[in-house]
């Protein structure tokens, strides 16, 4: 079976280790250490992952986050509730549907109100960074997951706490 994963973000400099580029990082941990890499491909960067006999396409869009729709239909066609985020709003505006798994990582709410897009584009605090590469390897393992124990199961066990 294929699986289309994307993660999602925004390209340029500007957003790169900022908690808007948290798909990207989970992608980019799944295949590290591997022999998988991203080409620069229409729409975005691509790279084919095998994983127990399945092929996982991982996605990087190349539009801007509110416009994640585009990267996914292209790639949709080649190969739920949006919860207020513009980037699956894009997707299932473009899709015709919100019948699709999402897997969700939390990047935290320590923001004042009406700054929370300053916080989502920021950096991370050093206590963040401290932590971050353990939540990227657990989010890399929930897509893992997902592939070979469904989506259900997957988030079971990355969202129970860890001691």
């Amino acid at each position: 079976m294929n699986y289309l994963i994307a993660g999602l973000g925004n390209i340029g400099n500007e957003y790169e280790n900022t908690r808007h580029n948290m798909g990207f990082m989970v992608l980019d941990t799944l295949v590290k250490g591997s022999n998988t890499f991203f080409s620069t491909e229409r729409y975005g960067s691509i790279a084919e992952y095998p994983f127990r006999g399945q092929r996982l396409f991982l996605l990087k869009p190349s539009t801007y986050m509110n416009l994640s729709g585009n990267a996914v239909r292209y790639w949709m066609h080649k190969k739920g509730s949006d919860g207020g985020h513009n980037g699956l709003k894009n997707i299932n505006e473009l899709l015709g549907t919100s019948n699709y798994c999402r897997l969700r990582l939390g990047i935290g709410d320590e923001f004042a109100k009406g700054h929370q897009v300053d916080y989502v584009l920021g950096k991370f605090s050093n206590e963040e960074e401290a932590t971050l590469q353990d939540a990227l390897t657990r989010a890399a393992e929930a897509v893992k997951l997902f592939v070979s124990a469904g989506a259900d199961n997957a988030m079971n066990i990355c969202n129970q706490k860890q001691g």
